[in-house]
């Protein structure tokens, strides 16, 4: 089998190509088949080195370049490339060109191949916004209020009449806030729910520029990467005509965040984040919803993380290299 991963040199490119390997085989509709080679594809190659892996730089905006990308053998297609919700928010017209363009570059190769191969979509929460119920539910309308949720929702749209055409067997999941997000900080406008437990903890500054009360629906990348692998794995009927799902995560305030740093990391580690709101963040992160009932998904097998702390010492057992405080 082989497979094609955008954005594969990215985060959680990398925790999915490194799942993949690790498991050696996908079951894409025919039964498990044994992985012969992982394209992964990104503005740069990717760091990890395997004989089952291509790494090949290019441009997701650039219609040659990704029908290169999509051939008769390719039978499974993960689309995580994208310009994040800050960056998407900042240049409109780059977050046109790669998550709007890109994907339709990545659905037209698919396509063109005529095999309609299984192709699993990272979408986003933030395709939900303004005017919201208390509780986001399978049947919340999509309301997106920023550039990035837009992108999103016209690349769900996309997925879906893609797949009822017969181009594509299309699956696209609506991804929570990943945190801890390991590294340097990225685009991201809630890049901040990850830095308040990232850099305290290996003993570094952090900026809160939201309330400590403000709360956010959030995933581990241990939890999306298992649920990502679920979404491949799972047949058809599975999903019937709706190929759009919210994926479970759980709700949880900066408090919270806190409070569980402070239980791994100690007063010190607490003690380097700084409150120091910024309206702009404020005010994109108010659009966003925070609290879902995820029924249909959680009847199709997916799981969410337990609690915050779990997401914290999960992030400290995989990243132990970047831990320098411990309570």
């Amino acid at each position: 089998m082989n497979i094609l991963i955008t954005g594969g040199a990215g985060f959680l490119g990398q925790q999915l190509l490194r799942a993949l390997l690790d498991r050696g085989t996908l079951d894409a509709g025919h039964g498990p088949q044994a992985i012969a080679r992982i394209v992964c594809f990104d503005q740069t190659e990717g760091a990890i080195i395997d004989p089952r892996v291509r790494n090949v730089a290019g441009n997701i905006a650039d219609p040659s370049a990704v029908a290169a990308l999509v051939g008769p053998d390719t039978a499974v297609v993960v689309h995580l490339a994208a310009v994040v919700s800050g960056t998407a928010e900042a240049d409109f017209d780059l977050g046109m060109r790669v998550n709007l363009d890109g994907t339709r570059n990545l659905l037209e190769a698919c396509r063109a191949a005529g095999h309609r191969p299984r192709l699993l979509f990272s979408s986003s929460i933030a395709v939900f916004g303004g005017d919201l119920p208390p509780v986001i539910t399978d049947a919340t309308e999509a309301t997106p209020q920023g550039s990035y949720g837009v992108q999103k929702r016209i690349g769900e749209l996309l997925v879906q009449d893609c797949t009822r055409k017969g181009y594509i067997d299309g699956r696209a999941v609506r991804v929570p806030t990943v945190v801890v997000r390991p590294g340097k900080p990225n685009g991201a406008a809630s890049g901040f729910a990850s830095g308040i437990l990232r850099e305290p903890l290996a003993g570094q500054p952090a900026r809160l520029p939201v309330d400590p009360s403000t709360e956010m629906w959030m995933a581990s990348p241990r939890a999306v990467v298992r649920m990502f692998l679920r979404a491949l794995e799972l047949p058809e009927s599975a999903w019937g005509w709706n190929r759009v799902l919210n994926l479970p995560g759980l709700v949880a305030s900066m408090h919270d965040e806190m409070a569980a740093l402070r239980r791994v990391g100690g007063e010190a580690a607490v003690a380097l984040v700084r409150h120091d709101p910024d309206p702009a963040v404020v005010a994109l992160v108010r659009t966003w919803a925070a609290r879902f009932e995820t029924a249909r998904a959680r009847a199709m097998g997916f799981e969410a993380d337990a609690d915050v702390d779990a997401i914290v010492r999960a992030y400290v057992e995989d990243n132990p290299e970047a831990i320098r405080l411990r309570a």
